[in-house]
């Protein structure tokens, strides 16, 4: 069972929500189909005005087809129980495998195609408001260019936070 709370009631750490816990990012076509990876880069924020949520994916993991083909996406959090299923999430791609069904989670689809997990303890439901890819010319510590020796950079993309559900 959720309960919505605004994003400015959050009491969780996002550092600690991102970095050590991982999130699970989850996108959605407009067909319904989705799939979901696990990320610890991005962050939250306000940004025009509007709470956010931005999160960075390369274009060869199969959840940024979904993210540029659909306007919906949840980051959800989860207790470390569940650390084995975000592992495999981060490891295996959805092209491979059926992840739902791997990890043993339960989607739940909302009104407005946001697709998230029962078993979450945090879910972010977000629309997205902009999607730009990073740029090796605008690395100005240029040492952050070791992340990238296939020069695959990420899109970065900004989605506002229309809802925050959070488990009893």
């Amino acid at each position: 069972m959720f309960r919505s709370v605004k994003p400015e009631e959050l009491k969780e750490n996002p550092f600690t929500l991102i970095g050590k816990d991982w999130m699970l990012l989850t996108a959605a076509k407009p067909d319904g189909s989705f799939n979901q990876m696990t990320a610890s880069w991005g962050g939250l924020g306000i940004l025009w005005g509007k709470p956010v949520c931005f999160c960075f994916i390369r274009p060869q993991r199969y959840t940024h087809e979904f993210s540029e083909a659909g306007d919906r996406l949840s980051a959800t959090f989860f207790s470390e129980e569940y650390r084995a299923a975000l592992a495999l999430c981060g490891r295996k791609s959805g092209r491979e495998i059926d992840k739902v069904r791997e990890c043993g989670l339960t989607p739940v689809r909302m009104e407005n195609g946001t697709v998230y997990y029962e078993e979450a303890k945090l879910v972010l439901a977000c629309r997205k408001l902009y999607a730009g890819r990073l740029e090796e010319g605008c690395f100005v510590d240029k040492a952050m260019l070791e992340h990238y020796p296939q020069q695959d950079y990420h899109t970065v993309y900004v989605y506002e936070i229309e809802e925050v559900l959070l488990a009893d």
